[in-house]
């Protein structure tokens, strides 16, 4: 059956209207969402965490700088980074006026696989399908002077593959990381012999994993290491979403239905909450979001209920 005239015009006309949305529009409107979760023991006072993850910051991105370097001005208690930060291996420059706000206020990052390898060219159709694990290029970012300015510039703590202690006012929280699962640098045994460590010395009142590829087995690990909460990103919340349906892919294998914002992540008798931050940038090869805004989240954990 032949489709009339108009009905070619009109899919056309939606096809035309849905690109110049994806491409040039929705991928400026940034949003702060707000999630509260009771976790903060009682007596405690609310903690605010801001969740920021795949910027994938250019050079000529001034504005999303900007907008970033902007959020200082809620003053969150903490700040935690899930990587692909960097969106070009000359990034630094931009993406240190971009976090430079945030100096002072503690903070823990892991990196996600473009904090080593500047993007490429790739097939967007093989997005869809099961994702690439493999690290074959050399890497072409400057990472020694990435960590250079979170950790020295910033005082943020470095979490690929380590573990380490915030307290905020009268709050212990006990931080575990891994390396991006996605290119293969998690390394769980660093991290298990880190908290032997710490575990051994004092106890924590909260417990919280970070990973920037929020694939299973990674998850499964944060959980089994008594994770109150996880934070990943990775995902750009599927990126572009169908209506009604949601994402079509999380770029790993976790689940298309949680890649983005709060879920549960649960595994036998153990269950955390998951944060997947869909993120607030695209690789410069595919600059396109629709149904799914880039996002920073600010996270309020709260009294427990006694």
């Amino acid at each position: 059956m032949k489709r009339s005239p108009k009905a070619l015009y009109t899919l056309a006309g939606f096809s035309t209207a849905a690109a110049v949305w994806g491409f040039f529009i929705e991928r400026h409107l940034r949003v702060l969402r707000n999630v509260s979760l009771p976790l903060v023991p009682v007596g405690c006072k609310p903690l605010r965490i801001l969740h920021l993850s795949d910027l994938h910051l250019a050079p000529w991105q001034k504005k999303k700088a900007d907008w970033i370097s902007s959020l200082a001005r809620l003053n969150p208690d903490l700040v935690v980074l899930t990587g692909d930060l960097m969106g070009h291996k000359d990034s630094l420059t931009i993406l240190t006026k971009a976090l430079s706000s945030m100096a002072g206020v503690p903070g823990v990052y892991v990196h996600g696989s473009n904090d080593y390898y500047g993007p490429i060219l790739k097939n967007p159709f093989k997005y869809l399908q099961e994702p690439s694990r493999l690290s074959t290029r050399k890497p072409d970012i400057d990472t020694v002077s990435l960590d250079d300015f979170l950790t020295v510039g910033l005082g943020f703590k470095n979490l690929n593959n380590s573990a380490v202690d915030v307290s905020v006012d009268n709050t212990k929280i006990r931080f575990f990381g891994l390396g991006d699962p996605h290119i293969r640098f998690d390394d769980p045994e660093l991290v298990s012999k880190r908290l032997v460590t710490l575990d051994n010395v004092s106890d924590a009142d909260i417990r919280m994993g970070v990973v920037h590829a929020p694939y299973r087995e990674s998850l499964d690990y944060l959980l089994d290491k008594e994770s109150d909460l996880i934070f990943a990103g990775h995902t750009h919340g599927g990126q572009v979403r169908v209506p009604g349906i949601g994402a079509l892919t999380s770029n790993s294998d976790l689940p298309a239905n949680q890649a983005r914002g709060l879920s549960v992540w649960h595994r036998h008798d153990k269950a955390s909450f998951l944060h997947v931050s869909a993120g607030l940038g695209t690789s410069i090869f595919a600059p396109v979001r629709f149904f799914c805004r880039p996002e920073a989240t600010m996270i309020t954990l709260t009294p427990e209920r006694s």
